[in-house]
This record gives structure tokens, C-alpha cells and sequence, in this order.
């Protein structure tokens, strides 16, 4: 199996609470200013979510995760090398509501680990 074929077919965005609701009532995202200024929106996979939360979320409250059907965007998507050499998830198009699988506010299980959010 090649590394591509690897890969989830599921990735995460982390919102806040007005970048839920701007989602939510245009149907679209095309970034917080860290994804306008790097030019793409930045995604996890689940097992790089934590640290993801850890790094860049720290101490904030009111998060969003929105589960994104990577199959959806096809060539905008590219695994690209960040944090460690890890390829990240970039979405080189503005995040769609129609292409989130599931999205629920941030929450943790009782040891802590991040709850990814189900489908109803």
C-alpha cells in the first residue's frame, strides 16, 4: 500500500466560535488570518489534532472541530511537511459546509484526549 493510499480520508479544522458561525450561515470559510496569510487552510489529521490544539489553541475556549471529507476536494488538497516533518493536510480552497462530515464544539473525554465529533 502506498503512503498516499495511507493517508485519512478525514481531516480537522479547528474554529472558534465566530468562525463556526460564519461557516454556518455562509456555507463557506476561506480562512482564519493564519490560513489567508500562509495561502491555505490548515487541517489535522486526528492523531495530529491534540498537539494541533495544544499549539496553536492554548488556553482559548469556545473552539469548534469540523470534521472535512478530504475526498471532496481533490487537487485542492496537497499533504505538505510541517511541525517535525509531518505532512498536514492543506486545503488550497476556502472550507465548504457541504463537505463537513460532522462538526460539534471542541470537547475532551474524561482523560483528557480530544472527542471527535460523530454525524448524526
Amino acid at each position: 500500500m502506498s503512503d498516499a493510499e495511507k493517508r485519512p480520508l478525514t481531516a480537522y479544522k479547528v474554529l472558534t466560535a465566530d468562525q463556526m458561525a460564519t461557516l454556518e450561515r455562509d456555507g463557506t470559510f476561506a480562512g482564519a488570518p493564519v490560513d489567508l496569510e500562509d495561502g491555505f487552510v490548515h487541517l489535522s489529521t486526528a492523531d495530529q489534532l491534540a498537539e494541533t490544539v495544544g499549539k496553536h489553541f492554548a488556553g482559548q475556549d469556545d473552539l469548534h472541530l469540523v470534521a472535512v471529507d478530504l475526498a471532496a476536494y481533490a487537487d485542492a488538497l496537497r499533504w505538505e511537511p510541517s511541525r517535525g516533518g509531518q505532512l498536514f493536510p492543506h486545503l488550497y480552497a476556502p472550507l465548504l459546509l457541504e463537505t463537513a462530515i460532522a462538526y460539534s464544539p471542541l470537547q475532551r473525554h474524561d482523560d483528557g484526549s480530544i472527542r471527535l465529533p460523530v454525524a448524526g
